[in-house]
């Protein structure tokens, strides 16, 4: 089970997580939702009901990460040549303003969505009872492994934002693991591999 999640009845999962392996999970889902930001709670006086229905930015996030995890929702900058970006000047600026609209009525569910996520991992990581080795047996429900499926796709993708792995890079691991360790990149390249492998473990238990 080390390293690897394994089936649990209720359609669960366990995996066996030393302390350091627990320690570096929670740091970096507390790095997520820092990075995500607070919820917008309803301020004194104000309306509940009206706070729901707030809308969100129509701009994307100017930090990298953050615009790779609320990417446009019709095109934009990295949208491939000839497809959903194309169609001259008129054309862009349609999808951009129909991209400040989706924006606009969705970002802020979203940004819930991924930090109710986060919260997830940070809760059942802070619930374990580690053995005298410091490690620890992590078991999830159904629900809590679709939170951690989610954040550690979150987290990969931040991470392969800070680092410039492309969609492209990421089908061509190997590169990566050859880095030598003076290169400053190697702990950060690794806790994404390693991510990765516990990612691709949760959705092969998952599967019926």
């Amino acid at each position: 089970m080390a390293g690897h999640f394994e089936a649990t009845p209720g359609g669960g999962a366990a995996v066996a997580l030393d302390e350091v392996e627990i320690s570096i999970l929670r740091s970096l889902a507390v790095q997520l939702l820092e990075l995500i930001g607070p919820g917008d709670a309803p301020a004194d006086g104000e309306d509940p009901l009206a706070a729901l229905f707030a809308e969100g930015p129509s701009k994307p996030p100017t930090d990298p990460a953050l615009a790779r995890l609320f990417p446009d929702a019709y095109g934009g900058p990295e949208a491939p040549e000839g497809g959903a970006g194309a169609g001259g000047p008129e054309g862009e600026q349609e999808l951009r303003e129909r991209s400040a609209e989706f924006r606009r009525f969705t970002e802020m569910d979203l940004r819930t969505g991924k930090r109710d996520d986060a919260l997830a991992v940070v809760r059942t990581l802070d619930a374990l009872s580690p053995a005298q080795d410091g490690g620890a047996v992590l078991t999830l429900t159904g629900d809590e492994c679709l939170s951690w499926l989610r954040s550690l796709n979150d987290l990969r993708l931040t991470i392969g934002t800070r680092l410039e792995v492309s969609d492209e890079d990421q089908g061509e691991e190997g590169s990566l693991y050859r880095l030598p360790d003076s290169d400053p990149r190697k702990p950060m390249v690794m806790a994404y591999l390693w991510l990765g492998a516990l990612q691709e473990s949760l959705v092969e238990t998952l599967m019926p």
